[in-house]
């Protein structure tokens, strides 16, 4: 942080998930992992608490517990034993999430079922990581999540993945299986809108041109994808995009003055 020039960092857990089928075992997870994160907490670091999703009594109890300590919010996995973001079977969870106000950071978890024959299937960071949150959030976009349930401040991972090239996609074929009877009628654009996005990853030279083609510049934060992405690596892309003249216009925005905007 200090090399690369950061003030303030919120901590969040991230792959991969804690539930693994057991409900209580989770639970014990998510307590001792929160209380650690808590007592972490100064003017330097903010911390988001993780939940024994999908189990949604217990993780109701823990967002109560840690936003009563000082959470910011949650971070929760793009699936959580296979149970997609956007899961009627979540909307407990959301519906309390939403009455806290909370933050709330997502980050891909590896798919229950994928094609172990090729590389993709392999090696998640290639194409299974994107396509899981870019699989969770159109699942919420259908669902409707981001209109039924609007306290809630989410951040998109890693540019929004594939959601620049689907976003148009979904929109056009959602209206078609709307009006076959297929699902409801959505406003896709409506809620992508409310959406924020991270630039973790790689978001130069091409993944942060095609996030502003879709999302607006105030909804783009800073993120640094750290310990996946070591030090160096993420210090070395900091000061090139720090450095690059093409961002002189953004750059302060999406370093500090979108992660300081709170809510009326």
């Amino acid at each position: 942080m200090d090399q690369a020039g950061i003030d303030y960092t919120v901590l969040s857990l991230p792959t991969p998930h804690i539930h693994h089928g057991d409900d209580a075992l989770s639970m014990q997870a998510a307590s001792e992992i929160n209380d650690e994160l808590a007592a972490l907490q100064s003017d330097r670091f903010g911390w988001t608490a993780c939940l024994p999703l999908p189990y949604t009594d217990g993780s109701i109890a823990e967002i109560r517990r840690c936003m009563a300590k000082g959470a910011l919010g949650v971070k929760v996995p793009t699936n959580a034993s296979g149970v997609y973001l956007g899961d009627p079977a979540l909307d407990p969870a959301m519906a309390e999430l939403d009455r806290q106000h909370a933050l709330v950071i997502m980050h891909p978890c590896r798919a229950k079922e994928r094609p172990d024959n090729c590389i993709t299937g392999t090696v998640a960071a290639i194409y299974e990581y994107p396509a899981d949150t870019t699989r969770a959030v159109l699942n919420m976009i259908a669902h409707r999540i981001m209109t039924r349930f609007p306290h809630i401040r989410w951040i998109v991972p890693h540019c929004g993945s594939f959601l620049p090239y689907m976003l148009q996609r979904f929109s056009g074929v959602s209206g078609i299986l709307a009006s076959m009877g297929m699902m409801e009628t959505v406003d896709a654009k409506a809620e992508f809108e409310k959406l924020y996005f991270d630039i973790a990853g790689d978001p130069e030279p091409v993944a942060l041109d095609m996030l502003r083609m879709v999302a607006a510049d105030d909804h783009i934060v800073f993120g640094s994808d750290f310990p996946h992405s070591p030090a160096g690596v993420i210090l070395m892309k900091k000061k090139h995009f720090d450095e690059n003249p093409r961002w002189d216009g953004i750059r302060k925005q999406l370093e500090s003055g979108n992660g300081l905007v709170k809510e009326a």
